[in-house]
């Protein structure tokens, strides 16, 4: 039985090159990735770097009362929009009662966190009444046609079934240049859609839930003719205009707004919402490799949704010219108008058009995590400075310097040659460590923060203790007679099951404070697990394989004094070593000095 032991401990000794070669060769290959990638640094979070910070005011204007659990809501909303896939460790607390304050660091793109934010995110498939290209108000308070009788502007949009055939690629028609046609039609739809939609009185109406009498259409006709006056008003163009128009509107009322497209506006007069954006069940922004509509979105309805959906399809495709269109709108801006020739079953469908990724993303993110339960008045938008926060990191690297100094001086001081085992594995864990930081920075959106900086320095003891574990295991083996190569073979299993036991403890810990936890004690938490499992990493792939091939080396097999290995001052019991007795009748008794 002990021959076996000893050939595959033999085996097992013979062939450490591999794993120093492995992790040789990951570290050369992450530092080439990072390079490449071109973030050769941590993104610093907003303490360290500085960035943006949103004031954020709530509304009680949606039918919500401004409470702590509507409050925790959006804020949890929020969060999910800014952080996005894990931790970029944007800040969203609420401030008060009423406030809410957002940290976007530097780095983040900025711009589209301020715009998401906040936002509402109230979506609507209303029905295209009147369509046409903006611009300064003209002398005629109804809409007519350009002169040169060109399509709109507008977004070109389409929209397509479950099974992905399109459902229209054509450009969205301009109003008819019959100004009495148009007319007409605008009133016939709203008539038709105060027909759906009868109120319990019969009394006329402001809107489009009259009751079907006399009264009520010509209470239509006047709707009609006010928002025609309002759409030849409009400028889509200014923004003041823009946000006036869809002020104390209702799902239930038709509207004017605006849609823009490659720095075009359009504005449109639109009916009744027909399908609510809380029926959308999921959204996702994807590339259309088979055909040439680019990004687009595609969205899944739930069942009510997805019945909604058909008939609103099936109603349009049997109309005419921008009749047949419905108008997708976000927040009362209208981001598509596809045009429908049949009703779309299914539950699915798509948002396409002229959307880059960024763009697609940025509305497959909103929509996917639904509407804020309050709204919010955005009251201050500053830029953080990072000069506090570079005295800090500043403070924080020095400490993490003596720290670490302290820990070299007792390796050196207590270890003598085996300090340098120790000091090359920290390196090595020290070097993965900085890699991947810098490469998860552009891959999740992590950020270093001033906890994290903690958490890397409180990783130096952890990865210290494992060598400690290792090495007192070995000289253990040592102190009970054993030579040094058998010592670190026998040695490491024990070592091994003591190491995992405690950095499976410590990742533990970090995993429950990071998932308990918000804000900048994640940064914490993160780089403490992530070093936790890059310190067994190291010693399993570095450590052991290094003092296997350093017990080769007579400095350190035969117990010199600095090489922390010396059976006699380590007190080796006798014999040190088993010796071979001469053969014959003359053997005599071995002298355990001469071992």
């Amino acid at each position: 039985m002990a021959a076996p032991k000893r050939g595959r401990s033999a085996s097992a000794q013979s062939k450490p090159g591999r794993s120093l070669a492995f992790i040789l060769i990951a570290i050369v290959a992450l530092t080439g990735g990072m390079f490449l990638a071109g973030s050769t640094t941590p993104r610093l979070g907003i303490d360290l770097a500085g960035g943006t910070s949103i004031t954020l005011k709530a509304k009680a204007d949606q039918g919500s009362a401004i409470n702590k659990a509507n409050m925790d809501t959006a804020v949890d909303i929020m969060n999910r929009r800014v952080n996005g896939l894990g931790v970029s460790e944007a800040e969203v607390q609420t401030q008060g009662n009423d406030h809410i304050i957002v940290n976007i660091p530097k780095g983040t793109n900025s711009k589209q966190a301020v715009q998401q934010v906040g936002t509402t995110a109230k979506l609507y498939f209303r029905p295209v009444l009147a369509q046409g290209p903006s611009g300064p108000a003209p002398s005629s308070p109804s809409p007519s046609a350009s002169s040169s009788g060109k399509t709109s502007p507008s977004p070109s949009s389409s929209a397509s079934s479950k099974s992905g055939e399109k459902a229209s690629s054509s450009s969205t028609a301009s109003p008819s240049s019959s100004t009495g046609t148009q007319g007409r039609a605008v009133t016939d739809a709203l008539r038709a859609d105060a027909k759906k939609s009868p109120t319990p009185s019969g009394s006329a109406s402001s809107t489009p839930k009259t009751s079907p009498s006399p009264s009520a259409s010509g209470g239509a006709s006047a709707d009609a003719a006010k928002l025609q006056a309002v759409y030849a008003a409009l400028d889509c163009t200014k923004p003041d205009e823009r946000a006036k128009v869809v002020q104390n509107t209702k799902p239930s009322d038709p509207i004017v707004a605006c849609g823009e497209e490659n720095k075009v506006w359009s504005k449109y007069i639109l009916g009744p919402a027909a399908v609510d954006g809380t029926e959308v069940k999921k959204a996702s922004a994807v590339f259309d490799t088979q055909g040439a509509s680019g990004w687009q979105v595609q969205m899944t309805f739930t069942g009510t949704g997805s019945k909604k959906f058909a008939d609103i399809t099936g109603q349009l495709a049997q109309k005419q010219g921008a009749q047949t269109e419905f108008g997708i709108v976000l927040d009362g801006d209208v981001v598509s108008s596809p045009t429908v020739h049949e009703s779309i079953t299914g539950g699915q469908a798509e948002i396409s058009g002229s959307f880059t990724q960024s763009e697609a993303q940025s509305l497959a993110n909103v929509l996917s995590y639904g509407a804020l339960p309050l709204s919010f008045q955005k009251e201050t938008i500053t830029t953080v400075t990072a000069a506090l926060g570079g005295d800090q990191l500043h403070a924080g690297l020095l400490a993490g310097a003596i720290g670490l100094a302290l820990v070299v001086i007792y390796l050196v001081a207590y270890y003598r040659g085996l300090s340098l085992v120790a000091m090359a594995s920290l390196a090595t864990s020290a070097a993965l460590t900085y890699v991947l930081m810098s490469l998860l920075g552009p891959a999740i959106g992590f950020a270093l923060n001033l906890p994290a900086v903690c958490g890397a320095i409180v990783a130096i003891g952890i990865t210290a203790d494992s060598f400690i574990v290792y090495f007192e295991r070995i000289r253990d083996e040592i102190r009970e007679g054993r030579t040094l190569r058998p010592a670190v073979e026998r040695a490491w299993p024990r070592a091994r099951r003591t190491i995992l036991v405690s950095d499976f403890v410590s990742f533990l810990a970090s995993a429950v404070l990071y998932i308990v936890t918000v804000g900048k004690v994640q940064g914490f938490a993160f780089t403490l697990g992530l070093t936790t499992v890059l310190d067994v990493v190291v010693v399993f792939l570095f450590t052991k394989p290094l003092m296997t091939l350093l017990a080769r080396r007579k400095f350190f097999a035969d117990g010199h004094k600095w090489s922390g290995l010396d059976p006699k001052s380590l007190g080796a019991k006798p014999p040190l070593r088993r010796t071979r007795r001469p053969a014959g009748p003359s053997a005599g008794p071995v002298d355990p000095k001469e071992a």
